[in-house]
């Protein structure tokens, strides 16, 4: 299988090729030039198998340039016991609220308690490989623009991976207490943490601008490296997100929720979104799927776009208590709109070049009709969000974190608007207790502590839910980073971090 530019598919790379490199040198994303089919026998087999075991399944209809072997060594690498808590990375736990059936896929369960894991304990295992396939001899600088989660889990994955480093930028007010102090604290000798004067957006636009300068290439060449991504513009990132899909699918008809071939709904909370399009791209493999449910928070662009074709970032940015949304430019959107369109990289890089000089863009009336069958868009506000949390943990006792509650809140409002009672899959994308101030305040609990650690112990003390250990750890952890710069300066930080004068 070959990889194409969404802004020049007369470009075909390998797999390889397309994680060693993340993004096209032209600025567009790379895809897979189709989609290859899971098999009724597949998906008959796949409900007799491990998480594991279907991973690699998935994973070696893309990865073609991989030998079995190779596969084989990234998967049982990345999904151990001891990295993921119990037989299933990604359990299911089945709830009620407001009368509905929720299915809460966790996500989180990880090292670094959030659904980035699933992709970023798995992604230097492919990009090491990667690169001896393409460049034997070339160091990866690992580039990436975080909104809370990708940041830390990129960093535990690469720190002190062979030929690699990692630096990653931040907003410096934009990210929950936890996530800043899970980054800046971050062990590794080849890794580097900067917060950026900015939103999320200014990081990924300096970040994409670096990567396609051609000066900064001849400067990383020279010193025997080259950039790659963390992000989901690499296609390395968004390919496990695909398999949790699959396998929640089949979970399901195991748990006897559905059976073999009935359609299910998929509600994601996303910003950038990333992890609906690989939703997207397993129902494009064959998944039944009735219809996407793309949920976001005040931040709503997303849901404006789906509703009316227009993609428009001019308008206020909201910093909110569900901050890894908190985005304004959905860089995959670029990817869905590549494929619906029937891979047109010219009316794609059309929309992709409006966006970046006037701030938005409109479809076409077809491509907007195609989105409207597929996608269903909703958000929910801050205090919707909040009382998400109150009424499913007053309801259910279940503890959800911000995030996911703005996925079970326009999964609520979807259901109530059309009556689709679908089965539905829900991505739960981030332990409660990375969000324990915004969680005990939802909680409308009258004993705020002051640190966060004492959040820890006080929203356990209310729910009993077990605090994760890996932010326990954290508690007598000193700060490694606490580097500030403009965004306009993130180039001379990255050549700093290096080394490089």
């Amino acid at each position: 299988m070959f990889y194409n530019s969404t802004q020049d598919k007369s470009k075909a790379v390998s797999s390889a090729q397309a994680i060693a490199q993340g993004i096209s040198q032209d600025g567009g994303l790379f895809v897979p030039e189709s989609f290859p089919q899971i098999s009724d026998k597949l998906f008959c087999d796949m409900l007799e198998m491990s998480y594991q075991d279907r991973a690699k399944a998935i994973i070696s209809m893309y990865l073609t340039d991989f030998s079995k072997e190779e596969i084989d060594d990234c998967v049982t690498g990345a999904y151990t016991k001891e990295k993921f808590s119990g037989e299933n990375p990604t359990p299911i736990s089945s709830l009620k609220y407001n009368g509905k059936d929720l299915n809460v896929l966790e996500l989180w369960h990880g090292p670094t308690c959030a659904f980035k894991d699933m992709a970023l304990q798995i992604l230097p295992y492919f990009l090491t490989k990667a690169l001896k396939k393409v460049s034997d001899d070339t160091q990866a600088v690992i580039l990436v623009a975080t909104s809370g989660d990708t940041g830390k889990a990129a960093l535990e994955g690469f720190k002190d991976v062979e030929n690699t480093n990692i630096i990653v930028f931040y907003p410096e007010n934009g990210v929950s207490a936890m996530q800043k102090h899970q980054m800046n604290t971050q062990e590794g000798e080849n890794v580097f943490v900067c917060a950026i004067k900015g939103n999320f957006d200014d990081a990924q636009t300096a970040v994409k601008k670096i990567f396609t300068d051609d000066a900064m290439a001849k400067i990383l060449n020279e010193h025997g490296m080259m950039f790659s991504s963390a992000n989901s513009i690499n296609f390395g990132r968004l390919l496990p997100q695909i398999v949790y899909y699959i396998s929640a699918y089949c979970d399901m008809v195991n748990l006897g929720k559905i059976s073999l071939g009935d359609k299910i709904n998929i509600t994601v909370p996303t910003g950038n979104f990333g992890n609906i399009l690989a939703a997207y791209y397993a129902y494009e493999m064959g998944l039944p799927v009735n219809k996407f449910i793309c949920a976001s928070n005040s931040n709503n662009v997303l849901t404006d776009f789906i509703n009316t074709g227009i993609y428009d970032k001019n308008r206020k940015f909201f910093t909110t208590v569900s901050p890894s949304m908190d985005i304004l430019v959905s860089s995959n959107l670029e990817r869905l709109l590549y494929r619906l369109s029937g891979n047109d990289d010219k009316i794609t890089k059309d929309w992709m070049n409006k966006l970046k000089s006037d701030g938005r863009y409109e479809v076409t009336v077809d491509i907007k009709q195609k989105i409207s069958e597929l996608f269903y868009g909703g958000y929910c506000d801050e205090d919707g969000t909040k009382n998400t949390i109150h009424d499913l943990f007053e309801q259910d006792k279940y503890l959800c974190d911000t995030h996911t509650a703005v996925a079970v809140s326009v999964y609520n409002d979807y259901v109530d608007k059309t009556g689709d009672n679908t089965p539905c899959i829900i991505a739960s994308t981030a332990s409660p207790y990375k969000f324990s101030k915004a969680v005990l305040t939802a909680l409308k609990d009258k004993n705020m502590p002051e640190s966060e650690f004492e959040m820890l112990d006080r929203l356990h003390e209310l729910s009993g839910v077990e605090i994760p250990k890996p932010l326990l750890c954290l508690k007598d952890k000193k700060s490694r980073f606490s580097t500030v710069t403009d965004k306009d300066k993130m180039q001379k930080v990255v050549l700093s971090a290096l080394g490089i004068d």
